[in-house]
């Protein structure tokens, strides 16, 4: 199974496309989709749709594993955010793509083991996981990759039988 894993927001969108069969995980790419500052948002929003259509066609992923969306202080930063992941969902949609939804306390938990890990040790455990030399770089990137891994783990689990309620999703 091919996941795309990514990490939503307005000027930076981190990806990973990561390989899993059984219990083995391999990198394909990770980066990030860019949108210029002092952009308008449509813009923007339009920009994250086409180059994630392009990295969709490129890479031919069977899921999308994507981070749920969580306010911390700043709600305006949070609003455009969450316009942006409205894009990203509907792209993938529109692609016939399954869409997981995991919250950062899940993502960290299956690559970690401990849902209140420090990001620091989210990116080693990317790095071991996947035998790299470092972690992927930048942090939206290697975020999108713990996503993807995250979604490989809970694939694989026995909640996920044939014909139960998918555990892993809020869609």
């Amino acid at each position: 199974m091919r996941i795309l894993g990514l990490d939503p927001g307005i000027a930076t969108v981190g990806f990973g496309i990561v390989d899993t069969d059984k219990n083995k995980q391999k990198l394909i790419t990770c980066g990030v989709i860019t949108t210029p500052a002092h952009t308008p948002l449509t813009q923007r929003l339009d920009q994250i749709y086409s180059d994630l259509e392009d990295l969709i066609v490129s890479f031919a992923p069977d899921v999308m594993a994507i981070e749920e969306l969580f306010f911390n202080t700043n709600i305006t930063t949070g609003i455009s955010v969450a316009q942006g992941r409205g894009v990203i969902l509907l792209c993938a949609f529109r692609a016939g793509l399954s869409i997981y939804e995991y919250t950062p306390l899940q993502v960290k938990q299956a690559v970690v083991g401990y849902g209140r890990a420090e990001k620091k040790q989210v990116m080693e455990m990317v790095r071991r996981i996947l035998n790299l030399p470092s972690a992927p770089r930048p942090d939206d990137a290697a975020d999108a990759v713990a996503l993807a891994l995250c979604h490989a783990r809970s694939s694989t689990s026995l909640l996920n039988l044939e014909g139960a309620q998918n555990p892993c999703s809020t869609i």
